[in-house]
């Protein structure tokens, strides 16, 4: 049994994911904004009203992790993101600056602390998104989502070569074009394919491909 920890639970891909793992037999500790019956459901612990943008609630979750979890974290899976379009027509540094503090400075910070709890062989997966590619950005736009997926790759990257000598692996996974509120449900695949994905590309991750940007589907993705 592994002690898995995903953060913005409560529905999605995150709320896949926890299903995933709970049928697995895992441990499974969500850490969201709202809980809801979903989550209670599968979750073993549900750390509720939790902001991953305001860092000193980040001592009070540590002490709870400590006190509810038994032995180390194997995986912390770095789910909570939000998703909005600036454009040159409609342009919302506000907007802008959120989606750093949510997409990119929150998985950065949770690690930080988290990874205290992990061992040897402890595993941290950042959901990213090609969108955070420079090479493949073809159609512009989207100015706070692009740049902020773009800074939490090169900070996953920073964190799988940091980490490497606590044994710990990092890699930046894509989901896919999911079937998500954060879209209005208008994806490729759904919550449980790209569950299904990320799982694989986290049991595939290890300390000699960490670091890399990878689509659920096993594909190398470009910087």
């Amino acid at each position: 049994m592994a002690n898995i920890i995903i953060t913005g639970a409560n529905r999605g891909i995150g709320l896949a994911l926890a299903r995933l793992y709970e049928a697995r037999g895992d441990s499974v500790t969500a850490i969201c904004r709202e809980g809801n019956d979903d989550i209670e459901a599968v979750a073993d612990q549900v750390i509720a009203g939790i902001d991953v943008t305001d860092e000193t609630q980040l001592p009070g979750v540590m002490n709870v992790l400590h006190a509810l979890i038994d032995g180390p974290v194997d995986v912390l899976i770095n789910n909570a993101g939000v998703f909005r379009n600036e454009t040159l027509d409609n342009m919302d540094t506000a907007s802008i600056r959120e989606q750093f503090e949510v997409n990119t400075l929150a998985p950065l910070m949770l690690t930080y602390h988290i990874k205290e709890l992990m061992g040897e062989g402890g595993k941290v997966a950042n959901i990213t998104s090609r969108m955070g590619s420079i090479e493949d950005n073809t159609s512009g736009a989207y100015y706070g989502y692009r740049a902020s997926k773009a800074a939490l790759n090169a900070i996953g990257k920073s964190l799988a070569i940091d980490l490497k000598g606590q044994g710990i692996a990092v890699a930046q996974i894509h989901p896919g074009f999911v079937q998500t509120r954060m879209v209005n449900f208008s994806g490729d695949i759904t919550p449980e394919q790209a569950a299904s994905g990320i799982a694989a590309r986290i049991d595939e991750l290890n300390l000699d491909n960490s670091g890399r940007f990878w689509h659920s589907n096993g594909q190398s993705l470009p910087w």
